[in-house]
């Protein structure tokens, strides 16, 4: 099992309190990168060995923003993201709101508890 463990380069990917569209945190618990109280549990295991290739392409920059009814489908779910900036990595949901996605980051060695504003992602794909 890959047991939760906190890391502070992604501390600012879940603001404290909420905001912009995140679930606020528990009572007692989540906020600064640290997952909710009784909230979902990372996956005990690693994401898929292999990455998925783009539908979209590496071409041009994506005019549309990411649906968050479309990635809801992906709860619970290994799901590669492309972002509009930065590197793809693999996420595993477990909440969509109307405007972000929270569940957990793999770092390439464990997963830490994440958020990600959808209009960030310029293209996921759940396995």
């Amino acid at each position: 099992m890959y047991p939760y463990q906190y890391d502070p380069r992604f501390q600012n990917l879940f603001p404290p309190g909420g905001g912009q569209g995140f679930p606020p945190p528990p009572p007692g618990g989540g906020g600064q990168g640290f997952p909710p109280q009784g909230g979902a549990q990372p996956p005990s295991s690693p994401p898929p060995g292999f990455t998925p290739a783009p539908k979209l392409g590496s071409g041009g920059p994506s005019l549309y923003a990411v649906d968050p009814g479309a990635i809801s489908g992906c709860l619970y779910r290994y799901t590669y993201i492309w972002p509009r900036n930065g590197r793809p990595y693999w996420f595993y949901p477990t909440f969509v709101g109307r405007r972000s996605v929270a569940g957990y980051r793999w770092t390439g060695s464990f997963w830490v508890y994440a958020g990600v504003d959808v209009n960030q992602i310029r293209e996921f794909q759940c396995v």
